[in-house]
């Protein structure tokens, strides 16, 4: 009389293959995890950077050269905005560069050019 059923081995590899789909699930969840959480930080660093610029506009006047830090806070993240004023060829116009910062690592950098008003 022969019996029914399934044998060890063929638990073990239908175990291994659920093992292995799964583990791909986990990393492909992970990615998608960190992307959001990589454009989110985007997101709030380009908020920083802009709102920097938009307050240096908003003196109407032409920026004084230098470089300054200012602490910014966006959705309970404190990013830190390093502001670089550089003289250009021309002295009616000043470059300005606003690097974002998130505990040391570099986000982003938002560029621009500023004139007399």
């Amino acid at each position: 009389m022969r019996q029914s059923g399934f044998t060890l081995i063929e638990v073990l590899v239908a175990l291994s293959i659920t093992a292995v789909a799964l583990m791909a699930g986990l990393k492909a969840t992970g990615s998608l995890s960190r992307n959001a959480d990589r454009q989110t930080l985007s997101l709030l660093g380009q908020i920083c950077a802009d709102n920097e610029l938009i307050a240096l506009r908003l003196r109407r006047q032409l920026p004084d050269t230098g470089n300054r830090s200012v602490e910014c806070l966006q959705a309970g993240r404190a990013l830190l905005v390093e502001v670089s004023v550089r003289p250009t060829p021309n002295p009616n116009f000043r470059r300005v560069d606003a690097r974002v910062l998130d505990q040391g690592e570099y986000v982003l950098q938002v560029s621009t050019v500023m004139g007399r008003n």
